[in-house]
């Protein structure tokens, strides 16, 4: 609310770049939590674990995903009476990528809360694909945040009851969505240091896919 509907924060570089460094030390946490799951088995403090190379493959997938978190200087505050935090650089490619990394990572160390955090994940995708588009941030902190005060509230709501929906705990399915989102974000790392290379732009300060139509169109509607 502060960087939204602050003159101050709206204004400064520096304090927007709080919503990158959020984001990025949520993914660090998530991928060292995959680590420690990776040699997990059995009931731990009520939930069922089942560790195994699996999550290796996902943090290594949740590592590409964060290398490729890029634009930071460009993240500005809309115009509009929303006062939107809009990301140019958080391409649609991005957003899947995570979405890809982020499931696998709730189904290999959640398990039997995965089925809503997919649901979480969906809630916040959509309106960046079909609302406002370069809000994505935005859009994970409210849906993220309203999901933890319910779970805070109600935790057995995820894991007992009618509403439940229990995890396979297949080795299988592990692998599957694991290599899937590894396969997704290496090829997002690998675009990314294409289009470093061909277009010669510093990662650290530059906007690497302001050439992108995508990218094009929201600094029209939001600077």
């Amino acid at each position: 609310m502060f960087l939204r509907f602050t003159k101050k924060g709206a204004s400064n570089k520096y304090f927007l770049l709080l919503a990158p460094s959020i984001l990025v030390i949520n993914i660090i946490e998530a991928v060292v939590r995959e680590i420690e799951v990776s040699g997990m088995q059995g009931f731990t403090q009520g939930m069922f674990y089942m560790g195994g190379t699996w999550n290796l493959v996902n943090a290594l997938a949740g590592i590409f995903n964060l290398l490729a978190v890029c634009g930071w200087f460009g993240i500005v505050i809309s115009k509009d009476r929303h006062h939107d935090l809009v990301w140019p650089d958080m391409t649609w490619f991005w957003i899947i990528g995570y979405d890809l990394w982020n499931f696998a990572y709730v189904y290999n160390c959640l398990t039997d809360r995965s089925f809503y955090s997919m649901a979480l994940l969906i809630s916040c995708t959509i309106p960046a694909f079909l609302g406002k588009k370069g809000a994505w941030a935005q859009h994970r902190v409210h849906t993220l945040g309203l999901y933890m005060m319910l779970m805070m509230t109600v935790p057995n709501f995820f894991v007992q009851g009618k509403f439940a929906v229990a995890s396979t705990h297949s080795p299988a399915a592990y692998y599957t969505v694991s290599i899937i989102a590894l396969v997704f974000n290496a090829g997002i790392i690998a675009y990314q240091l294409y289009t470093i290379i061909k277009r010669k732009k510093n990662p650290l300060i530059d906007e690497l896919y302001d050439h992108l139509s995508e990218s094009k169109k929201i600094k029209a509607e939001n600077y």
